[in-house]
């Protein structure tokens, strides 16, 4: 497979807006680990071969185990996840699917037990944002496979 077009030189200032979003999202003060499997569950529902490539390598680079990973398309059936993991993943595949269905009281107030105001509001967005860059890489088809995880300062996790 080939990419149909680099989506970041056809339109760089597209391309710089959704960095703004990403950038924001990893500044935002929610858990690395958290994020990385709220963008990987995503990817996983929507088919984004190359964001699941990148964020599950990632999330390796970051110390997250094989088990949690490989267990996460499944994560309602496993011990591996705590209750704030599990209702950022409830919340992460509710905002993706949202066409097929609404987002009831009871799925918020179980999130909300979870996640204050501010911490709600910066996880939806990482679940926007990780839709929109599987909304990019999926039509222009970025291939998977090659990227790498930028190498991490001594003692940074």
């Amino acid at each position: 497979m080939s990419p149909r077009l680099e989506y970041h030189e056809a339109s760089s200032g597209a391309f710089q807006a959704m960095l703004g979003l990403e950038r924001f999202v990893r500044q935002c003060g929610l858990e690395h680990p958290l994020l990385e499997l709220v963008k990987t569950r995503a990817s996983q529902i929507n088919g984004c071969a190359y964001c699941i490539d990148m964020h599950t390598k990632d999330a390796r680079a970051a110390g997250e185990t094989e088990q949690r990973l490989y267990g996460l398309s499944a994560w309602r059936e496993t011990p591996f996840y705590s209750a704030r993991e599990r209702a950022a993943l409830e919340w992460t595949e509710a905002l993706t699917l949202i066409s097929q269905n609404d987002i009831p009281d009871e799925l918020y107030a179980r999130v909300r037990a979870h996640f204050d105001e501010r911490e709600l509001v910066n996880l939806t967005l990482a679940v926007i944002t990780i839709n929109g860059w599987n909304r990019l890489a999926i039509p222009f088809r970025s291939v998977a496979g090659s990227y790498q995880p930028p190498a991490r300062a001594a003692g940074q996790a």
